[in-house]
């Protein structure tokens, strides 16, 4: 059963997560895993892979958020937005991905599981200009890190960070971040049953 699992893996990782959010989570790897035989929103198959590759890859970042508005840029199905919304009912999220069909998932998402603090846009990075600039810059596998900052730039506000979220640090891509950026913290992050490297790099503009 997908929610017992769901339930050793936050005692795991020591993220707590009410009764009903955890129902939420296990309800989103059931829709994504439903839509993907048809829209092909992610190459994970496997719903207990789902559960680990993508609901508890997102929620290992929660404890480093601050702030209260944030922006996952190139979400795909909703990754790692929505399982944040889903922990962080006080927070907001905005999720950017310029392909339609991911938007109307997320949206049946939205929807069916009645979650209310996100909102769902459909645009190019580069082209979206928020009315109001975000806490919060989050990517995971968008592009490399020098990519996401050149093409996120305006999206954070005056004391807004970056939270790129990666798997193994190389040094070429570190050593092309760009001057204007400095890196303040980099986390290494423990996911249950996944024997691979994930990182945390949080930057922000000098």
């Amino acid at each position: 059963m997908l929610a017992d699992q769901l339930k050793i893996y936050l005692a795991e990782t020591g993220i707590s997560a009410t009764e009903t959010q955890q129902q939420q989570l296990v309800g989103f790897v059931t829709m994504l895993n439903k839509w993907n035989k048809a829209y092909n929103l992610t190459s994970v198959r496997d719903p207990e892979q789902m559960l680990i590759r993508h609901v508890m890859d997102s929620l290992v970042v929660s404890p480093y958020l601050k702030g209260q508005r944030f922006i996952d840029v190139g979400t795909g199905p909703g990754l790692p937005g929505i399982p944040l919304a889903i922990l962080n009912p006080d927070k907001e999220f905005v999720l950017l991905d310029s392909l339609g069909k991911r938007i109307r998932f997320q949206k049946q998402v939205q929807f069916e599981l009645k979650i209310n603090n996100i909102t769902s846009v459909e645009s190019r990075v580069e082209a979206y200009e928020p009315e109001q600039k975000f806490d919060g810059v989050i990517s995971r596998a968008f592009a490399s890190i020098e990519d996401m900052l050149t093409w996120c730039h305006h999206l954070p506000a005056d004391n807004g960070q970056f939270y790129a979220l990666k798997g193994q640090l190389s040094d070429a891509e570190m050593a092309s971040i760009p001057n204007e950026f400095t890196v303040t913290e980099t986390i290494s992050l423990t996911v249950p049953k996944l024997d691979e490297q994930r990182h945390l790099l949080k930057l922000t503009k000098k």
